[in-house]
């Protein structure tokens, strides 16, 4: 018989679940996000920015490929995690604790990336824009920012639930992505998500309640004007298809953005 243990608890606390929960993504983010840097980036790419980068699993992907690499998150789990991760695989990166919305580089990067909108968690307009700044004062001129979120959140109704299961050798987490509630004034949705861990005969049960802010494509465009810095390259979708970019619309709900600092005129 199981063991069950519940927890009310962020899921950024548990940094390898949140990690194996989103393993699936990782190959295909970081080709694309090699394939942006070839044709968008006016020179050779070799440092890259993650901010918010949680677990590292992007991070220390790109690191193995042989950049050298910049992340900072908020969660120390996370960092602490990504700290030992790095070491157990002899890679090397600079990381430390910061906000996305207030940050500030040693050395500037030739691209950043921020993907599976962790952008949305920038809860106003402002919070947005000053990290667009910071992200532009981090790029060389030229350099690329890989931006990925939803622009279109699923209406609150009892059909909108996603929900996917992972597996890493005995582990096997579950989960399940509800938006409870949007309030389109104050552009907020506020989001559940529920991890089932099964590893043996323990279970592990969590569940997160949490806020991100919505983006219609207007309202998304009206922020990137708002920092001339930076330049919209084109947009993507789910599918990472480097060959295949579309118009800004509200057609997918996901999207990639590729912005880019503006050169001299």
């Amino acid at each position: 018989m199981a063991r069950t243990q519940i927890l009310e608890a962020s899921w950024y606390d548990y940094p390898r679940y949140y990690d194996i929960v989103f393993q699936g993504y990782t190959r295909q983010e970081a080709d694309f996000i090699e394939a942006a840097c070839r044709k968008y980036c006016p020179f050779s790419v070799r440092r890259f920015l993650e901010p918010a980068c949680g677990s590292g699993r992007l991070l220390t992907t790109l690191a193995r490929r042989g950049y050298q690499v910049t992340g900072f998150d908020l969660s120390q789990p996370a960092l602490r995690y990504l700290q030992r991760r790095l070491a157990r695989s002899g890679l090397n990166a600079e990381t430390f604790e910061a906000e996305m919305s207030n940050f500030r580089l040693r050395r500037r990067v030739d691209a950043a990336y921020c993907t599976i909108s962790t952008f949305r968690y920038l809860l106003t307009e402002q919070a947005a824009r000053d990290h667009l700044r910071c992200i532009a004062g981090s790029l060389r001129q030229g350099g690329i920012y890989v931006l990925g979120l939803h622009l279109l959140p699923l209406a609150v109704d009892k059909e909108d639930v996603e929900c996917w299961t992972e597996r890493r050798c005995e582990t096997i987490v579950t989960v399940t992505l509800r938006v409870l509630r949007i309030d389109r004034r104050r552009r907020i949705a506020n989001v559940r998500v529920c991890l089932l861990v099964r590893r043996g005969l323990k279970e592990l049960r969590l569940r997160h309640e949490f806020q991100l802010r919505t983006y219609t494509a207007r309202q998304f465009r009206r922020l990137l004007d708002s920092v001339p810095s930076l330049e919209l390259c084109d947009v993507y979708d789910f599918r990472y298809n480097i060959e295949q970019p579309f118009a800004l619309n509200d057609e997918m709900p996901y999207r990639v953005f590729v912005l880019r600092r503006r050169l001299p005129s």
